[in-house]
């Protein structure tokens, strides 16, 4: 089953860090825009995620190192087209609102565009994970002065000039860094929004207070630097 272009001349590579995601996979490519290409990195999936993403059609990394940080590098390291965007591949939010997403850097008003979300369910969205959204997003503006409600892992930027931000974190840090380092290199960073839906299956990171926590450890490692 082909669900997505795998065409390496795309105008937009979708990164979409994977880990065990093979019930939530051919709902994500199936909605990944039209020409875009899909870079599914496998971050040790014990499932058949890696098989389920080739036989859709998508480009399949494998990244054997865990963390959340060292997938996204690994599909940024693969990319080719100048604008790429980072997604989960848990069914959580639709890819085809990326191309909302992509829109102002197109336009060349923005340089970082992160998607707000906006549950459509209460459960959606663990009261634990806002709380700590929240906090992060606190510190940020007090370390950057960069305004933003959400520092949710949907996101657009131009590859050549995301690859020079040098980014070194290789867990739960590395959206915020990319953030951090780009309010500190003088980037115009938007926020736009999109919907929020119960994701497919158990959450690594947000699902429990404990992976919350270690999370907001990492990112506030991030922003001790």
């Amino acid at each position: 089953m082909a669900c997505v272009n795998d065409s390496t001349s795309a105008p937009v590579d979708v990164i979409l860090p994977c880990l065990d995601e093979a019930a939530a996979l051919p709902w994500v490519l199936a909605r990944i825009p039209s020409g875009w290409r899909a870079i599914v990195v496998d971050n040790g999936s014990r499932d058949g995620s890696a098989e389920i993403a080739a036989d859709c059609g998508a480009t399949v990394v494998s990244e054997p190192r865990r963390g959340f940080g060292s997938a996204c590098h690994a599909g940024l390291s693969a990319a080719t087209a100048e604008v790429v965007c980072f997604c989960d591949c848990d069914a959580s939010m639709n890819p085809a609102r990326l191309a909302t997403v992509v829109q102002p850097l197109l336009s060349d008003s923005a340089d970082l565009v992160l998607a707000r979300r906006r549950p459509t369910t209460w459960g959606a969205w663990p009261l634990h994970a806002r709380v700590g959204n929240a906090v992060l997003a606190r510190m940020l503006r007090h370390r950057t002065g960069v305004r933003l409600r959400d520092l949710g892992p949907m996101r657009a930027a131009r590859r050549t000039e995301l690859v020079k931000l040098g980014i070194t974190d290789r867990r739960s840090g590395y959206p915020l860094e990319m953030v951090v380092r780009a309010a500190d290199d003088g980037w115009r960073i938007r926020e736009t929004w999109v919907p929020y839906l119960p994701r497919t299956g158990r959450s690594k990171v947000t699902g429990t207070w404990r992976g919350t926590w270690d999370a907001v450890r990492d990112m506030r490692k991030v922003l001790r630097t």
